[in-house]
């Protein structure tokens, strides 16, 4: 091999490159041609612009970076092992995509430190990031002084012509273009591939035009693949606008360097094999062994570290500075970073009697989200224009709009998978921020992908979702969610609650909460109707998922079983079953995930294996009650699409009434 000489730039760059090729060899699974083309512009980034601390990786004030193209995930391991992370060692670069790796597959914030977001499903990861750069844009408006700055960071994303692709982006572009977030700076790597071949295929719009009308600042930088210094005066370009988010389109060539399969769809998700690789090595000037990082170019890599503990160090005399003028704010933010609620935080939450007039769960809902807004300083979020259908606004904020970012009332506009990948980005901000986004329960189809993300990336946000059964009636069958709360409950590590009433209502939030501050999501499915408060209900049963509601001496003869709007008809059935001598008890399930979280004892005190006649009701799909119905059991549910008509008379025809609970009932007990 005749080695050409190459600049330390260039050694560190194409350390990437190796880095990269030789895992994804190794694995023989991976995509290479990312991270070979777009490491010219992930270098000047990281060694140029970006202050982090790789000692500290959950340092407050550090530049986020999200790589949006997840498939590109060797970029990213490769970037924080030569930064020095400790997250990722060379070992581990070595285990890519191997059982339990800190590299897997696509990155994961909880897997990797260092690795901010989840991404992977395209366009996710931009998305998140407008929801960081909100994040960091509410908190300088919250707290920075005209003589004192402490949140003053970018977000910067590396995003690919898939992500522009998909319509999430789309919609979280659109939005972070109408507030202006200075702050968010995407470089678009535009290298004209996909998987299917040539973007030409199907992708032949002007990415940079659509940013523009978007409201984003656009660059471009030609020849991403050696000119260094136009990336760097892209990005310091970037910077100077203040008033925008910036799109950097850098043309690079996926798999740069290999001879036979650069500039291909060959090179995007699959490994180079033996021959190319040693082509590529011969190519580059590349003469090190596998996994081999040049000593001068690692040294200068580390050079991070040093840089990252001087950045945390005058930050922390700054905010000590800070602290000392302004003690009240300081001591709001230390409580938001810490991760600890106000003490009695839950006491605001309201409770009710059965004398209290019927509300629906969504009126309620409102309730609980001001309340909590004076104690839970947060709580931040909106809606999919429907704050009044949700009844999600603050009343005590105005909007977050451009000039007032310290308000945390967050206007989505008709955006509901923007708006799910938005709040996930500002849970997992790591700044206390907990985000709340509400639609009609039915619409949670269209940010499944974000709900699901969530639950993954254990992202502490709250799902607030109204309108949730048939009772919705004269939209018809395209609004009522039939199917739609059954399928959420399927998701792993997502607490889906419906609560029945005002007490139940105010126990979900404290659930909500309490699973955001320890970054878990919620989902709550609320009422349109209005509906009585009932006896027995309480904040504490929503923590067990299901209590007993109300009961008869000895053993049931049957347990009706109830959730959301529908325990008032067990409660009303009940109540005539035990005037003609039955024995009943009625369970309120509020949530399963809960429930089926709680030891075998409570369970079985709650559901006794030895009372086999059990009946629920829910409007919605009968699906998975089967786990508590048993094989004597039965059920009063929707199998089928709604219908348009009054809610009321929806009910009524689809048999939720007391009187055809308690016909069910008679029936199974024959």
């Amino acid at each position: 091999m005749v080695v050409a000489t190459q600049s330390l730039e260039e050694l560190c760059i194409n350390s990437i490159r190796f880095l990269a090729i030789d895992a994804v060899e190794k694995a023989k699974s991976g995509h290479p041609g990312l991270p070979m083309g777009a490491a010219p512009m992930a270098f000047v980034l990281w060694d140029r612009f970006m202050r982090f601390n790789p000692k500290n990786p959950k340092w407050f004030n550090r530049d986020r970076f999200v790589l949006s193209a997840g498939h590109g995930s060797m970029l990213q391991y490769a970037l924080l092992y030569l930064a020095g992370y400790d997250s990722v060692t060379l070992e581990d670069i070595k285990e890519f995509r191997q059982w339990e790796s800190r590299t897997p597959g696509h990155p994961e914030n909880f897997m990797t430190s260092g690795v901010e977001v989840t991404t992977g499903p395209l366009g996710q990861g931009i998305s998140n990031a407008v929801g960081l750069a909100i994040a960091e844009a509410h908190l300088a408006a919250k707290f920075n002084k005209p003589d004192s700055t402490i949140v003053d960071h970018y977000t910067y994303v590396i995003l690919g012509d898939g992500c522009n692709m998909e319509g999430v982006s789309g919609e979280a572009c659109s939005l972070a273009g109408h507030l202006g977030l200075g702050k968010l700076i995407a470089l678009y790597d535009d290298n004209h591939i996909s998987i299917d071949g040539s973007t030409d295929l199907a992708f032949t719009e002007d990415v940079g035009k659509r940013f523009e009308a978007y409201g984003w600042h656009v660059l471009t930088v030609e020849d991403g693949n050696t000119d260094l210094e136009a990336i760097h005066k892209a990005i310091e370009a970037a910077k100077a606008v203040t008033d925008k988010p910036s799109m950097i389109k850098v043309r690079t060539t996926i798999g740069y360097g290999s001879p036979n399969k650069a500039n291909t769809a060959g090179v995007h998700g699959s490994a180079l094999g033996g021959s190319e690789v040693t082509a590529t090595r011969e190519k580059l000037g590349w003469e090190y062994e596998p996994f081999q990082v040049p000593e001068d170019a690692l040294n200068h890599w580390r050079k991070a570290v040093e840089r990252g503990a001087k950045y945390e160090e005058e930050w922390n005399k700054n905010f000590a500075d800070y602290k000392a003028k302004y003690g009240a704010e300081a001591a709001q933010l230390e409580q938001m970073l810490s991760g600890k609620l106000a003490e009695g935080w839950e006491k605001v939450l309201p409770t009710y009697t059965p004398e209290d007039k019927a509300d629906s769960t969504r009126n309620q809902s409102g309730k609980c989200l001001n309340a909590l807004a004076d104690v839970v300083p947060g709580l931040i979020g909106g809606s999919a224009d429907l704050a009044h259908s949700c009844m999600t606004l603050l009343k005590s904020s105005g909007d977050f709009q451009p000039g007032h970012y310290e308000n945390r009332n967050i206007r989505f506009g008709v955006r509901e998978h923007g708006m799910g990948a938005i709040c996930n980005g500002i849970a997992l901000h790591g700044s206390g921020l907990i985000p709340y986004g509400a639609t009609f329960l039915v619409f949670a189809d269209y940010m499944r992908a974000a709900i699901r993300i969530s639950a993954l990336s254990h992202a502490g946000a709250i799902w607030v979702m109204t309108h949730d059964s048939i009772q919705l009636g004269e939209d018809g069958p395209t609004h009522q969610p039939v199917e739609t709360i059954a399928s959420l409950r399927v998701i792993p590590q997502l607490t889906v609650i419906r609560p029945a009433d005002g007490n139940e209502t105010s126990g979900s939030y404290k659930v909500a909460i309490e699973a955001a501050n320890q970054n878990r999501p919620t989902l709550l499915a609320l009422s349109r109707l209005a509906q009585p408060n009932l006896p027995g209900t309480s904040i504490e049963g929503v923590a067990k998922g299901a209590y007993t509601l109300s009961d008869s001496d000895g053993t049931p003869d049957i347990i009706l079983m109830g959730t959301g709007s529908e325990l008032q008809l067990c409660a009303g059935a009940a109540d005539k079953l035990r005037g003609e001598g039955k024995k009943v008890r009625v369970v309120s399930i509020p949530s399963w995930e809960l429930f089926d979280a709680q030891d075998a004892a409570y369970r079985e005190s709650v559901l006794p294996k030895g009372v086999t006649k059990r009946l629920a009701v829910e409007a919605a799909s009968s699906f998975g009650w089967c786990r508590y119905i048993g094989s004597e059991g039965a059920m009063i549910s929707v199998d089928r699409f709604g219908v348009s008509a009054p809610g009321p008379v929806a009910l009524e025809k689809f048999g939720f009434t007391v009187d055809n609970v308690v016909a069910k009932a008679k029936e199974l007990l024959g």
